[in-house]
């Protein structure tokens, strides 16, 4: 009974053990995987584009671009004024404060000199997927071959995986220049999100 006993309670130390450990090397294989993916959203590639594509968030009770949009936004200015793109995809939905993202997008950069016309509003990019799958029907109609999506850091290496996947092989990227704490939380999520999109079926159009 006694060894019986000794034995029952090393399978129980053991088997927590193991689960300790399982765990510990999931946050770490997590923690390694977001800092993979800051570190690829982080380093800017920019290279002339036919045409560049912001993506959409947050639009602020006012009406106006959240910081974080306006961020989005304000880096794609830079890199028009620099001539990398004379093209524009603003892609977004309606927010739950009842403003359409890509149209308020599109009145701030043609407050900032971006031609109207040049400017293509996509008001069905309520998802990564969605925009890039709508980003990829516009090149192709306006027979672009390549482009440069614009978001935050964290959001980039995922953007740029469904461009792709969508049969857009040229693919360039610019981080906003805004940052906050939430941005760590949102870098960790992005993990899952970008394996979903790893294994996700993308329609080549």
């Amino acid at each position: 009974m006694k060894i019986s006993k000794i034995w029952s309670g090393d399978r129980q130390r053991i088997a927590k053990v193991i689960v300790t450990r399982g765990t510990i090397g999931s946050i770490v294989l997590l923690l390694i995987s977001a800092g993979a993916i800051a570190i690829a959203g982080s380093i800017d590639n920019i290279d002339r584009a036919d045409v560049a594509v912001v993506l959409g968030n947050t639009v602020d009770p006012s009406g106006k671009p959240s910081p974080r949009l306006q961020a989005r936004l304000d880096k794609a200015i830079q890199l028009y004024q620099q001539g990398v793109f004379k093209n524009t995809i603003v892609s977004g939905g309606v927010g739950k404060e009842g403003f359409d993202e890509a149209v308020v997008m599109k009145q701030y950069l043609i407050t900032q000199g971006l031609p109207a016309e040049r400017i293509y509003v996509d008001s069905q990019g309520t998802n990564t997927y969605l925009t890039a799958k709508r980003t990829a029907q516009l090149m192709t109609e306006n027979k672009w071959h390549s482009a440069i999506a614009i978001s935050q850091y964290f959001h980039l290496p995922r953007t740029k995986l469904a461009l792709q996947k969508f049969g857009i092989k040229t693919v360039y990227t610019a981080h906003a220049n805004f940052f906050e704490v939430r941005d760590l939380y949102s870098t960790v999520r992005e993990v899952f999100s970008y394996a979903s999109y790893l294994i996700r079926s993308f329609e080549v159009l």
